[in-house]
């Protein structure tokens, strides 16, 4: 049985434009992706039943709003968890990228290239982001239940760095490990 299952967020203005870096903005879900976290409310009810051991959430409101909808539909109240955020991306946050690769095209084709050394500049690099995602699945996973999985809602690259850690290709092959608003993955 899969003990942990992890959820991006719903839709934001940010995700619709679908090239802004978003990192720690606290963007709202937009009526699509609260449609969306509906949506995944019932397919989680369906496939996951209603005995999920646990429910936790990313401090940032898209994702503490998914899980606020997700938490009503399975009666549990979401448990915030700061270290599932999205990575830092510093300077390069509310811009979009044909912005940030005209104005630093080395840094950009950097974070194209992903890997463990890459850093936001100013911000996160994906190895720290990774160690802080890992650490609180660790935990959460040890708080859970043998016979009831848990459900975590966080961001694309929180689940990116995530299922990083057990591909042999590490954080190179962050981009990847591409995950939709409200896709479902097993950790």
């Amino acid at each position: 049985m899969t003990q942990l299952w992890l959820a991006r967020h719903g839709q934001t203005d940010d995700n619709l434009a679908g090239d802004v870096f978003q990192g720690f903005r606290d963007t709202p879900l937009n009526a699509t992706g609260r449609d969306q976290a509906a949506v995944l409310a019932r397919r989680i009810q369906d496939e996951l039943g209603p005995g999920l051991a646990g429910l936790w959430c990313s401090d940032l409101r898209r994702a503490r709003e998914t899980a606020e909808i997700l938490g009503a539909a399975v009666g549990l109240e979401p448990r915030l968890e700061p270290r599932l955020r999205e990575g830092n991306r510093g300077d390069w946050e509310g811009r979009r990228f044909g912005e940030v690769a005209a104005a630093d095209p080395q840094g950009y084709a950097a974070w194209l290239s992903a890997g463990p050394d890459f850093a936001f500049p100013g911000g996160e690099s994906l190895c720290a982001h990774q160690a802080r995602v890992l650490a609180a699945l660790t935990e959460i996973t040890a708080a859970g239940r043998a016979d009831a999985p848990s459900l975590v809602v966080c961001h694309r690259g929180s689940i990116r760095v995530a299922l990083c850690a057990r591909d042999p290709r590490g954080l190179h092959a962050f981009h990847d490990h591409d995950v939709a608003n409200t896709g479902l993955v097993p950790w």
